[in-house]
Parts: C-alpha cells; structure tokens; sequence
C-alpha cells in the first residue's frame, strides 16, 4: 500500500536522515543474507495477523516485515525519543519490583530493551518475542555483540505458546501504540496467563494523556493504531485482565510505563487460558 504523506515525510525525515551514515547503514544491510538469516527464527506455526501485514508502519512500505527496517530503526528511535532513548526505556527496568528469575520481552524488536534487561538482571534467563524474523535478526546481533545470552523467538505476543506461570515477568516497549484496542488486551490476558503469582507486568509506551491533548502528534508519523491507543487506557486493560496493583507513572510528559501485579487471588470470570525478497525503496522508518 501507498505510504501516507506525515509530518515526518515531509520536514523531518530529511533532518533526521542528515545524521545518519546511509552509506555505512547500506553495506551492513547488503552484508547479510536476510532471507536466510530470518529462516533461522521463522516459524511454521505462526501466522502473521492481517493487522500487522497489511499495514504501513512509520513510512515504510510492510513495515517490519521489510527487512529494512530491522537496519534503520535504532539509528532513527535514538533522535526520536526525547530526552533520551536508553533513559526511557530505563524507566521501565527501574519500574520493575522484583528479582526475576525468568523474562519474556514482547514485541522486542531490534532487542533495545531486552539487551537492558539482561543487564540489569544478568543471572535471569532471558527471552524476547517478535511477530519479524528479520527483528529478531538483528537483535541476535547486537546481544552477541554485547556478549549477552538472550534467547529470541518468533513469534504472536496474542499467543505466545509458554506454559501458563512460566515467567516472573512480562514487558513490551513502544509496542500497543501499534496494536489494535482489542489486541493489546489480548496480549494483557495472555500475559495474565504466563505469568507466575505476584509476577509484574510492565508496559512502556506513548503518554496516552498527552497524546489525546495533542492529537497533531498523530500525525507526524505513519500509526495506524495510534488514536485508538491515545483514547483508550492501559490502567483500564490491565484491570480487565486481572492485574492488581495496577499504576501508572510519568516518564517526560511524552512517555508513560504501566505496572500490574498478578493477584493472590484472582478475580472470577477472568480468563486465564489461550491457545520474496522486499525491496530496499523506502526502508528508513520513524521510530516507534
């Protein structure tokens, strides 16, 4: 599909892009095979949902199933992310309470805050989660540039296919802004299910109040789902999902995290169960 024509198409990608070395982005995208590369995390049992494939994401055409993109996030998001990147998603590990044994990232990505996570908790055992095998690549990349043990798989954070009570702590960054309503509850539920008793859920994303106050926001990059999330509210979800303890903080105005704690005693009628090459054209995305 088309791209739409955002604030970021128009005036600041042509910023943004002067930062960045694209001739040095180019040959460590031209040095991999990302056909074969992402074989090596596809799996056969999951399906890609229409909302995900049949969607542009931040001006780039299939989003992050172009492998594109897994090159040119991280050197975007670091100048997108006021005031800081690393800061804000530390505001998430700092949230967290406990000392976990066992991590389940969502919708990771190029592995940004699951690399953190597995500093912060490094005798953890450590996983992260992604709908594109070509994400995946990338971070297996940069944990193994770390020298970091993370184990990443492919896969839907609706349905993950873990055991139930199988971690002590489920997060997603920067991920139910691009998510329909209803799939960002199915992920809470589902995170409700993997988790261990007294186990926190933590989810990083935009300042639902903020961004309803400025709703020009919306506009400047290619988010499909983003006046649904700014409507909605993150408190709420994780409630109906039967999280405890549910709270929300400010980080910077911009970006909010959301702890819930899996109760003791849960609350009844809450369910706790679940089931070609791209083209380089266009491959330099916002941020999430």
């Amino acid at each position: 599909m088309p791209r739409q024509d955002t604030i970021w198409e128009r005036f600041l990608s042509p910023i943004v892009r002067s930062f960045i070395n694209e001739k040095e982005l180019r040959q460590f995208y031209e040095s991999i095979d990302w056909q074969q590369e992402a074989a090596r995390f596809r799996r056969a049992d999951v399906e890609t949902p229409l909302y995900y494939s049949s969607q542009n994401f931040h001006g780039i055409e299939r989003g992050y199933l172009n492998p594109g993109a897994a090159v040119s996030y991280d050197p975007i998001t670091q100048y997108v992310l006021p005031p800081n990147e690393t800061l804000i998603r530390q505001g998430l590990i700092d949230t967290i309470q406990s000392h976990p044994r066992r991590i389940l990232d969502l919708g990771c990505g190029t592995g940004s805050t699951t690399l953190m996570l597995k500093q912060a908790f490094p005798s953890a055992e450590v996983i992260g989660l992604d709908l594109s095998p070509y994400m995946l690549v990338m971070a297996e990349h940069k944990a193994k540039t770390a020298h970091l043990d993370i184990k990443w798989r492919h896969g839907n954070a609706e349905h993950t296919g873990f055991p139930d009570a199988s971690f002590d702590v489920v997060t997603a960054s920067l991920l139910f802004h691009e998510t329909p309503s209803a799939v960002s509850q199915a992920i809470l539920q589902e995170s409700f299910r993997l988790l261990t008793t007294g186990g926190e859920v933590l989810i990083l994303d935009g300042n639902q109040k903020t961004l309803r106050q400025l709703d020009w926001l919306n506009n400047v990059f290619e988010e499909p789902y983003i006046r649904d999330f700014a409507a909605a509210s993150v408190d709420a979800w994780m409630g109906a999902a039967g999280f405890g303890a549910v709270q929300t903080k400010d980080l910077w105005f911009i970006h909010q995290v959301t702890r819930g704690v899996k109760p003791i005693i849960q609350k009844e009628g809450v369910s706790n169960c679940t089931e070609e090459d791209i083209p380089l054209e266009g491959w330099i995305p916002s941020p999430a």
